[in-house]
Order: structure tokens, then sequence, then C-alpha cells
């Protein structure tokens, strides 16, 4: 079984489109959405309903603190995130913020635990940006895959001999052994909002029968998608960032 993991769409569905179209050809068998289906993009309508279509056929989906804020303000978001959120909860069909509202903020399915941002009490929205905090996290699921998002970079956090977690910066399109006698951590990099200077969408592809991870990155119309942004008036700096992947 392979399983596609997509994480930060961030209602950016020209650059969903081409990750699950890439997943697809690349044999994945089932998908996983770790979180931020929305927020910062324009077209929240047609990524969470596709994503509600892909979920009604057996894909997972978890709850992000963009999904969390169509329905709570939170007062943390900056002024272009406001904007862009309160496009999501104008633009939304009922049952898509219907699906919003009720997704989960943990699955846990055999040895694998999705989560957007932490196992680590997940409602907090706290970052895994140490080995540390991949500590918490893996200690929390319990599992020995732990597949989140939220930090937009691609990593793959592994327990040493000593029970501490290491960190490693995986190449895009190499297969990456992960054993199931350790424990592994992979923060998938962002669909929708890269933000390392490439524009190309990030996301990740786990074969469960090999034991393996490959990271990609796909090249996408960003120039589509921050159209899409100007079009529907929101501010310039969110396409800006799409455009050029900051």
């Amino acid at each position: 079984m392979r399983i596609a993991l997509f994480a930060d769409i961030h209602a950016n569905i020209h650059a969903l489109d081409a990750c699950m179209r890439h997943a697809r050809e690349r044999g994945a068998t089932r998908l996983a959405f770790l979180g931020d289906l929305v927020g910062y993009g324009a077209d929240a309508q047609p990524v969470v309903a596709t994503i509600a279509a892909e979920v009604a056929q057996g894909a997972v989906a978890v709850k992000g603190n963009h999904d969390e804020a169509v329905d709570e303000s939170r007062s943390y978001f900056n002024e272009a995130a406001q904007a862009a959120l309160a496009w999501a909860r104008t633009s939304l069909a009922p049952e898509a913020a219907r699906f919003l509202r009720e997704l989960p903020l943990v699955v846990h399915d055999g040895p694998i635990c999705f989560v957007h941002a932490s196992a680590a009490a997940p409602e907090r929205w706290d970052y895994i940006d140490s080995p540390a905090a991949a500590l918490q996290c893996v200690d929390a699921a319990g599992a020995s895959y732990t597949f989140c998002g939220h930090v937009h970079d691609q990593v793959l956090y592994f327990g040493g001999a000593t029970g501490r977690m290491n960190a490693f910066q995986p190449k895009p399109g190499t297969a990456i052994p992960v054993r199931s006698h350790r424990r592994w951590l992979a923060i998938v990099g962002s669909v929708g909002q890269p933000r390392d200077r490439n524009p190309a969408a990030a996301y990740a592809l786990f074969d469960a029968t090999r034991e393996e991870i490959t990271f990609f990155r796909v090249t996408y119309d960003a120039q589509a998608a921050a159209a899409r942004i100007r079009a529907c008036g929101l501010p310039e700096s969110l396409a800006y960032r799409v455009e050029l992947g900051i």
C-alpha cells in the first residue's frame, strides 16, 4: 500500500491537483490530508470539496489550525492570513464548512498516526522544530510512523539507539528506508505554500509494504494560483509568496 501524504494545501487547488496526479501516477492507493486545507489561498471551496470527496472514498483527513479558524477566529494570525480566512468563510458552501468543523485532530490507523501539528496536545498547534519536539510528538503518538505538516518544510526524524530523535534532510525523489523497528516522524512539506524559495509543491509518498518514504517536489502553475488570489482581492503578499515560494 502506498499512501500519499499532503499537508498545508492552503486553498491552492492548482497545487493540490498537480500533487494528487503525481502521486497516482506513482501508484498511490490511499490519500491522507494532514490539515490546513484552507487559508492563504483563494480556492477554499474546490479544495475542500475535492478532499471531502476523497474522504468519502476512504482517504484520511485531519484538522489544521487554519481549518479550525474558519469557525473560531484566532488573533494570532496576521492581517493577510485573516483576510484569506474571511474569504474562506464567505466562499465555502455550508457542507464544506461543516466538513472542516467535523475533522478530527488526530487519526490513528494501526502503526500510523496522522496529525497536523504535534500529537502531543494537538489542539495547541505546536511546531515540531527540534529533535526534542519530535520526541514529544512520537511519544504521544505511540506509533511506528507519525506523519504531520504545519512547519511547511520537509524533514524526517528517526529514533536513535539512545531513544532520542535525529533529524534528516531528505532529497526529493529519493526513496528512504523507514524500517518499523525504529520510530519515524515525517514532516511532509506544504502543497500550497512552500517557504524555501522554491514554489514547487511538496508532498510525500509512504510505501507501507516496502517500508520506504519518498519526498517530492512538484512543479505546477503557481502563476495561475497567484492570479486567483489577486482576482479575489486578497492581499498581494499572498500571491507573491505563492509565486516565489517564500
